[in-house]
């Protein structure tokens, strides 16, 4: 998913506009992602779906379908390598939940929180279920820690979606768990004290919550 559109998407939500074109393209942009990513780690694991009928492949050195479709693993492997499409369970279930509610999501406010809840869901260690980089980076483009930069700048205001500033209190609770992964976090002054929120005309305001 472009940047652009996730940081057009939120400038509006913080204005307090639906703009039910953009939330629909940037959520349905997102789950064609998600499926894409659901897809890869089932051929990985040794199922691949059938482009053309989508009937399940066994994974083997020539993929061969009933109907015809056949194609060298070698070179299906190539169009799902080097793409952020990896992942754990714990990221698929986030990826397959998003995918099962949002079409049936039936007003703006529910579509913008769960797009808002998968942008900014997690990897997990598999043994004490903390979290390790974000599932960001396997949505939207750049590197890991372009993408966490870029989301530390997006716009929040009064008027954004209740429920959008909790999240975003969550992500930055679990960045700091790995702050010296990420370059932005790293130069930054750490005080746990202080959410620093970019606003609508381009101001930055803090508010102390644990006073």
């Amino acid at each position: 998913m472009p940047q652009r559109k996730i940081r057009r998407f939120y400038e509006s939500d913080a204005k307090g506009i639906y703009d039910e074109d953009l939330i629909d393209e940037v959520g349905y942009g997102l789950l064609a992602r998600c499926e894409s990513f659901i897809t890869a780690n089932r051929a990985r694991a040794g199922e691949v779906p059938c482009p053309k009928c989508a009937q399940p492949v066994r994974r083997e050195e020539v993929l061969r379908c009933p109907c015809g479709w056949e194609l060298r693993w070698a070179d299906y492997f190539k169009t799902i390598q080097h793409k952020q499409l990896s992942g754990a369970e714990p990221v698929l279930e986030q990826f397959r939940d998003f995918v099962n509610a949002f079409p049936s999501a039936r007003t703006p406010q529910e579509k913008v929180l769960l797009i808002d809840r998968l942008i900014h869901g997690f990897h997990l260690y598999y043994k004490t279920n903390g979290p390790t980089r974000p599932v960001a980076v396997n949505l939207i483009e750049g590197r890991l820690g372009d993408v966490v930069a870029f989301l530390d700048d997006l716009s929040y205001g009064e008027k954004s979606t209740a429920g959008t500033r909790e999240k975003l209190a969550e992500w930055n609770k679990n960045i700091e768990v790995n702050r010296n992964w990420y370059p932005c976090r790293r130069e930054a002054k750490p005080n746990p004290r202080m959410e620093r929120t970019r606003a609508v005309d381009g101001t930055v305001a803090t508010s102390d919550r644990d006073r």
